[in-house]
């Protein structure tokens, strides 16, 4: 039975890992039960030389180091003397199953294509759809734990992973059946999305009612069936899909279990952040051009808004969603870092970077948002993004001597170690470390 550092007792209890001499323990600790918004996202949790203990996966005391070595003992101690500890990252918001690359469409944009333009000449989005339909599951599977290798080895722990590069029924069930191979074979817990109203596909060019029809119809029903997603999104965007089609997605994907989800007024103002509010989806990302009147409705309703500044860095727009709007208005923000062939950024430290620098975000806020609220924003929040007794043992030790070093140091991996479900899966300390001691459930 779990215990509390106020346990009082003779003979200390055996755990599995304890942490000690936290710099800055970072717990995000007593949060209630909804995401923090406002001032609420500058509060920590820190505690100051502080420890915690790690049994069969889950964190069983958490205080100060002289608290927590009073109750526990166990044979791996380690120490984090100068470094903080802090909640695994999440990552919410990426498309982590794709084949092929598109270097050749970031030189266009450097020389001035817009990402709208580009895909309407077959790019973008259709060029990988190309490549991912011609690629076997095993290929996927190999390509995607290379890539979550990468991401841990970063201290993003749990990941939010959509489907959307088949655009076929069968194209689509093939993704999704990567993403849930991906979750037994690999440590990083795989969160996945059905993403069908990704694009129209060639073969509705003319028709795009058509493809809604077939996604309503068919693809939801067997994703279903199947059991293979837990959210439905849509990528609502002029020359995409209008609110009417999103609207009619969206609730159908609600009416067979599904959440909801929404890529929102990200080339332009659509009124994708009020289609997010009127339908409760759980998320709302990219919102680069939302009203005040769509961020307000938000914020009524609770929509967690994912921001995505390395997807906008990548796209080279000049512009970045007003977090410090979403803030003032009491929207609970979170970030992710939108992985995908065009936006090819797995380091969620790299994107605290960009919000600190190009949304203004301050380091305990990106904190929140990569973390807590960030788990909130995939329905996982009882169980991750913070260090609270009883949750996933998902730590990350940074070398870094407090969290105002995030955002502030960037371009360089600042991950000491990384345990995840209670085990030491990453040690930058010890030497011969192998990517293949990631790849398992068991670890």
């Amino acid at each position: 039975m779990s215990k509390t550092v106020k346990t009082t007792t003779k003979a200390r209890e055996k755990a599995d890992i304890i942490i000690v001499n936290a710099e800055e323990l970072i717990t995000l600790a007593g949060g209630g039960e909804k995401p923090r918004v406002g001032k609420q996202m500058l509060e920590l949790g820190i505690i100051r030389n502080g420890g915690l203990a790690v049994k069969d996966g889950r964190i069983v005391a958490i205080g100060k180091t002289s608290e927590v070595t009073k109750v526990f003992k166990a044979e791996t101690m380690i120490s984090a003397s100068g470094k903080i500890v802090l909640p695994g990252f999440v990552d919410p918001h990426t498309h982590l199953v794709f084949a092929g690359s598109r270097e050749n469409e970031f030189q266009m944009r450097v020389e001035g294509a817009s990402y709208m333009e580009i895909l309407n000449a077959g790019g973008g989005i259709l060029k990988t759809v190309r490549e991912t339909r011609k690629a076997s599951i095993e290929k996927l599977v190999e390509f995607c734990l290379k890539t979550l290798d990468v991401m841990l080895e970063h201290g993003t722990t749990t990941v939010e992973a959509k489907s959307g590069y088949g655009l076929t029924t069968k194209d689509e069930l093939k993704i999704l059946d990567v993403i849930k191979r991906l979750n037994q074979l690999h440590c990083v817990d795989v969160i996945p999305t059905f993403l069908g109203a990704h694009a129209i596909p060639p073969e509705y060019k003319g028709n795009p009612q058509g493809y809604v029809n077939l996604i309503v119809e068919e693809m939801i029903t067997k994703v279903v069936d199947r059991r293979l997603a837990e959210f439905c999104d849509v990528f609502c965007e002029k020359g995409v899909f209008s609110l009417e089609q999103s609207r009619h997605i969206l609730i159908t994907g609600k009416k067979y279990g599904l959440k909801a989800k929404l890529h929102a007024d990200e080339m332009g103002m659509l009124g994708g952040a009020e289609l997010a509010a009127e339908i409760g989806v759980t998320s709302a990302d990219h919102l680069l051009f939302s009203s005040d009147a769509g961020i307000k409705a938000m914020a009524d309703k609770g929509v967690v808004a994912v921001l995505l500044p390395a997807a906008a860095f990548s796209l080279m727009m000049g512009r970045y969603a007003d977090a410090r709007k979403m803030i003032e208005f009491g929207v609970p923000i979170a970030l992710g870092t939108d992985f995908n062939p065009s936006c090819w950024v797995e380091n969620q430290q790299l994107v605290i970077a960009f919000a600190c620098h190009s949304m203004k975000l301050t380091p305990a806020e990106a904190i929140t948002a990569t973390t807590l609220n960030a788990a909130y924003a995939i329905g996982r929040a009882h169980e991750v993004g913070s260090l609270e007794i009883g949750k996933k043992a998902d730590i990350i030790i940074l070398d870094v001597p407090n969290h105002k070093f995030l955002g502030y140091r960037f371009g360089v991996n600042l991950v000491d170690k990384v345990i995840k479900n209670g085990r030491l899966v990453v040690d930058k300390e010890a030497s011969g470390t192998e990517a293949a001691n990631f790849v398992s459930k068991e670890l």
